[in-house]
């Protein structure tokens, strides 16, 4: 899978990957608050070939009652991927992935948002990825940020992500497709730039400790050019450009 073929496809000898871009490059990135009108907040992403829609209802009555907190509103997350957005179609039944990556996403998202201020209620985050190109769940949560900031949901930052990776024995910024399949290691991290905290960190493949490091700086600070595009977004509805 990490064989010769494989590493020479993935990154030739100028250091230019398979889709032409430089080790640290990200995909294209473009990502637009709000666009659902029936939703209290939404944001639609593009990150790469990725193409992915979120809505924010809440927060509101939940149901059944015994389901809520008296202390805390709740989060609830759902991940889904429509049949159409892969190349061989897939079931519509939620898999065991999508439940996966739901619940990923979703305690990514809880130390962002302030839960103890709607206490009884739930905020309910439904992300549909209409088109899938690896890095999946990076952008859904990058896009779940900004629905929630549409939404006026009240948190302590938003949660920008990105995923880093090992291509060719070479540390990489966001990894595609091509290369989740065939490289060696695929690291998605979540973080929230002004406090400096990281709420997500996965590792699919093997590092060294010192590729390990790498990789976690090299997806920080992807993080916060991916942060940078989030604020844009919402500057761009609520403070003109929207012409943009």
């Amino acid at each position: 899978m990490g064989g010769r073929e494989a590493t020479m496809v993935l990154m030739d000898e100028n250091g230019k990957r398979c889709d032409g871009r430089t080790v640290d490059e990200p995909r294209r990135i473009m990502i637009k608050a709000g666009g659902l009108k029936n939703a209290d907040g939404s944001a639609y992403i593009e990150f790469g070939d990725n193409k992915i829609l979120v809505g924010v209802f809440g927060p509101r009555d939940v149901h059944p009652k015994h389901m809520s907190n008296t202390d805390t509103g709740i989060l609830r997350v759902r991940y889904h991927m429509e049949p159409f957005s892969v190349g061989e179609r897939k079931n519509p039944a939620p898999s065991r992935r999508e439940i996966e990556i739901s619940k990923v996403i979703k305690e990514a998202l809880e130390p962002a948002v302030m839960l103890d201020k709607f206490p009884r209620t739930a905020v309910d985050v439904f992300i549909e990825v209409l088109q899938a190109d690896g890095g999946t769940r990076c952008a859904a949560l990058t896009a779940a940020s900004v629905a929630l900031a549409d939404a006026g949901i009240p948190m302590r930052d938003m949660v920008a992500a990105i995923a880093a990776g090992k291509v060719a024995d070479t540390v990489i910024l966001d990894v595609n497709n091509e290369e989740d399949q065939a490289g060696q290691a695929d690291m998605p991290i979540g973080y929230m730039p002004n406090l400096e905290k990281i709420t997500l960190l996965q590792l699919d493949g093997v590092l060294t400790p010192e590729e390990y490091k790498k990789c976690v700086q090299v997806g920080v600070d992807g993080c916060k050019l991916v942060y940078e595009l989030q604020k844009k977004a919402l500057n761009d509805k609520y403070f003109g450009n929207s012409g943009d």
